[in-house]
């Protein structure tokens, strides 16, 4: 597999869990965020609010993602989101504590996934260089 590939990918799948996501937490409300079911009324509307914008950014992944080719500086913006989001979790952590075993897992994955992502950021774009004009 191309790296080119590998950013197709690993954008449109970013995309289309970021919109499904987005809206099990518009439709669910605080039902979807595990630990935080009776959590009352304030943060059920802002775990909705937060799933519209949530989707949102899938479908700007998806845009990216089907663009010829990729556009590096939108990955890459796309990807600081996502790492600022990874920060903020651990922000939480260090300020408020351990929380519910899922949201653990889910920093791990954007702490790990945010620098392959940077790497592939330009990977369609060199590839185009690439090509014999």
């Amino acid at each position: 597999m191309t790296r080119a590939t590998a950013l197709r990918g690993l954008a449109r799948a970013m995309g289309y869990a970021c919109v499904a996501i987005g809206l099990l937490h518009v439709l669910l409300g605080n039902a979807a965020i595990p630990g935080a079911e009776s959590a009352g009324p304030t943060i059920d509307s802002l775990g909705r609010f937060f799933g519209a914008i949530f989707a949102g950014y899938g479908l700007a992944w998806l845009w990216a993602a089907r663009q010829s080719p990729v556009p590096a500086a939108a990955v890459r913006g796309l990807t600081a989101v996502f790492l600022l989001g990874a920060l903020g979790r651990l922000l939480s952590l260090a300020v408020e504590g351990r929380p519910h075993w899922f949201q653990l897992a889910l920093t791990a994955l954007e702490l790990t996934l945010s620098p392959v992502l940077f790497w592939l950021a330009d990977a369609e774009e060199r590839a185009g260089d690439e090509t014999p004009a």
